[in-house]
């Protein structure tokens, strides 16, 4: 797509949670998703890697197959090891895993905030 003068692109999305409890996001982004600190200037910490990743917002009436509509989703590439590492220490799943019928396999998983996560693989 060719940029036209006078216009702007959309570079990256970041999703913002408001918490008193930075430290807390370490173990549960950190240690068990596998992120890196990106950021920290104290009062914001931000946790990602290097991969180069589309910027994408969704809008959703649910979550499909009936469930709520998670906080974030975040793709990984193993997520049957994603889920041992959430279940080995005590993260609430609220769903799955499963193989959903759009060619995921996912579970729902709350992090440390209360924020349904919505951790996928593409099949």
């Amino acid at each position: 797509m060719l940029k036209q003068s006078g216009t702007m692109e959309v570079k990256r999305i970041v999703a913002n949670i408001n918490t008193q409890q930075i430290d807390a996001a370490q173990h549960f982004y950190g240690e068990l998703l596998g992120l890196d600190i990106l950021m920290d200037h104290g009062w914001i910490t931000s946790y990602g890697n290097t991969e180069t990743m589309r910027v994408q917002i969704a809008f959703a009436t649910e979550g499909g197959s009936g469930t709520a509509v998670p906080d974030l989703s975040i793709e990984v590439d193993d997520v049957e090891e994603a889920y041992a590492r959430m279940k080995e220490h005590g993260c609430e799943i609220a769903y799955g895993p499963v193989d959903e019928p759009w060619g995921v396999r996912r579970f729902y998983v709350r992090d440390p905030f209360g924020k349904l996560v919505n951790i996928l693989m593409h099949l």
